[in-house]
């Protein structure tokens, strides 16, 4: 086969297979992350981001390039997460600014497009790192420019820039000792890679998916569950399984068996093939259907499912829906009220992990919360929300996390009627520390290097588990293990979450301390904090210890060191 352009509608298949390719590996792709927490990891943030540009690129039913480019190009900046969604979205913005001007893609466009790819996100990021996602996106695009002179074959090309980046894939952990040590490849650079072989198998032709099913699908307009009663569910037991056949199994004996399962149920579906028999029925007995699909032969594949207490907790669900609905619509009412006042001069955006964090940053006159941080990295989509519901001249944004920086920039880039301050917080007490220094009297950049400067004395810990076995940092780690993670490294590694957060506190502490906080987390009580900051104090009676309740998930402990 060969290919020399491809038009807007192959692309539109290939972008929306690349999106399919990737989500359909994400766990995969999550298991490479380096740090071994039960973090939103990078298989899921750059799902997310592809998945935001796929629904609108599968909406468009006569696509141009110039059409496909917008909405790759929006629709994956709006939804990027975390820095390798922030990364991948660049890298489409790159790609997209130099296709979209044409009506077919060559290999010298498309060697081209992949260049600026890669130019665009290079610049996007302050201090590129290789052995990266990055790294793996300039081996694709250095050899599509050897190719340029090679050939006009757009399937031969492909097959070389995968074969390419394959290798630099394979070569990362040379370049990056932390994925040597872990004995892991980039998962970045191999969540890239998904994506274009994706693209790749769709532009040979091959057998994919295309449809992307936004959340709501599915719901019919009109229908409520309210309406429904649980006594309406005439057969309450939704009953499967696959009969392995060890006797003669015929016509007239499916008819038989079918007849049966009507005398006990509805919703019937016996399909024969060979030597089984793939049976679906709605009863109130399932014990019955069991034993006459027993005298043809052996079960498996079993699955009993009960209807009403299912739809029970629909109902449920449909009424803490109604109830959120109600508070949304009463807040954007709020929120519409709040933006016909005059602007104030300031304002500030956190990201938060947990209720005590919340409202500690509430108290500390942040005017946003964005709740997500380590479980689910917030979208720049997300941050923007965020700037609109700030009714400010400035707004100053604290991501608390590093994998949120890039998403927060970008949002900056986007805004135009508002000055946007990004305070590079890599943590929640950077956070903390970064609003207390706020002085209202200073100027914006001021501020700015006041509180940067200042959540720089400021040392931070972690402590939560292990989801899976690694090498790092030195140390063997085994999954269920609990880590001590300091700004830069995992410091203390042990089997008890007090034992290790001592330890992991021991190696922040130092003779210029002067104040140790304790955020406990949602699975902490505050008796066992409490306990640790008493033998914290007596290790260290100069230092002042506080503890506040952080209500985080996944970590036990969030903690800072001044």
């Amino acid at each position: 086969m060969t290919l020399n352009t491809i038009d807007a509608a192959l692309l539109q298949k290939m972008f929306l297979a690349g999106a399919k390719s990737i989500e359909a590996k994400k766990e995969y792709i999550n298991e490479l992350n380096v740090f071994p927490v039960p973090d939103g990891d990078t298989g899921t943030n750059m799902t997310l981001t592809i998945m935001s540009a796929a629904k609108e690129v599968s909406a468009i039913e006569n696509p141009t390039l110039e059409t496909l480019a917008k909405a790759i190009s929006s629709g994956s900046l709006r939804g990027a997460r975390g820095n390798s969604g922030v990364i991948l979205s660049q890298l489409f913005r790159g790609f997209t600014k130099e296709v979209k001007e044409h009506s077919e893609i060559n290999v010298t466009i498309m060697a081209n497009a992949f260049a600026k790819a890669v130019e665009t996100a290079y610049k996007a990021v302050m201090k590129p790192k290789e052995g990266t996602i990055l790294t793996v996106a300039k081996g694709g695009a250095e050899r599509a420019a050897e190719l340029v002179s090679e050939t006009e074959d757009l399937v031969y090309f492909g097959a070389e820039v995968i074969k390419r980046m394959e290798e630099v894939l394979a070569y990362t952990p040379e370049l990056l000792p932390v994925l040597k040590e872990a004995g892991v490849v980039d998962s970045g650079g191999q969540g890239l890679l998904e994506v274009v072989k994706g693209g790749y198998d769709a532009m040979l032709g091959k057998e994919v998916d295309f449809e992307i099913v936004p959340a709501s699908a599915g719901v019919k307009a009109n229908v409520s569950s309210e309406n429904i009663a649980t006594a309406d569910i005439k057969f309450g037991y939704c009953t499967e399984f696959i009969v392995m056949l060890e006797k003669e199994y015929t016509i007239e004996t499916e008819h038989e068996f079918k007849a049966y399962l009507e005398s006990i149920g509805d919703s019937i579906v016996v399909v024969s093939d060979d030597d089984i028999v793939k049976v679906h029925v709605h009863t109130n007995d399932p014990g019955l259907a069991i034993q006459r699909a027993l005298t043809y032969g052996s079960l498996t594949r079993m699955k009993i499912d009960n209807m009403r207490e299912e739809h029970n907790e629909k109902l449920i669900k449909d009424a803490e829906n109604k109830a959120k609905q109600q508070k949304e619509e009463e807040l954007q009412a709020a929120e519409v009220k709040k933006k016909e006042e005059p602007r104030k001069p300031v304002g500030f955006v956190a990201v938060s992990i947990g209720e005590g964090i919340n409202e500690i940053f509430k108290g500390l006159g942040v005017d946003y919360l964005i709740e997500g941080g380590q479980t689910m990295n917030p979208s720049t989509e997300d941050m923007l929300n965020a700037i609109d519901h700030v009714n400010a001249d400035t707004i100053f944004i604290l991501p608390n996390n590093s994998n949120i920086i890039l998403a927060a920039n970008q949002a900056k880039d986007l805004t135009e009627d508002k000055k946007i301050v990004v305070i590079p917080s890599k943590t929640v007490p950077q956070g903390i520390t970064a609003i207390i220094n706020y002085v209202f009297d200073k100027s914006a950049e001021e501020n700015e290097a006041r509180m940067i400067e200042e959540m720089g004395r400021v040392k931070t810990g972690q402590v939560t588990y292990a989801v899976r076995d690694t090498s790092l940092d030195g140390k063997e780690i085994r999954q269920g293990n609990i880590m001590g993670i300091g700004d830069k490294a995992i410091l203390s590694v042990g089997t008890e979450i007090k034992e290790t957060t001592i330890d992991l506190i021991n190696q922040l502490v130092d003779d210029d301390s002067e104040l140790i906080s304790l955020y406990y987390g949602a699975e902490t009580s505050e008796e066992e904090a409490n306990e640790i900051a008493e033998i914290i104090s007596d290790q260290y009676p100069m230092v002042d210890v506080e503890v506040h309740m952080g209500g985080q998930p996944i970590y036990y402990y969030v903690l800072s060191v001044e």
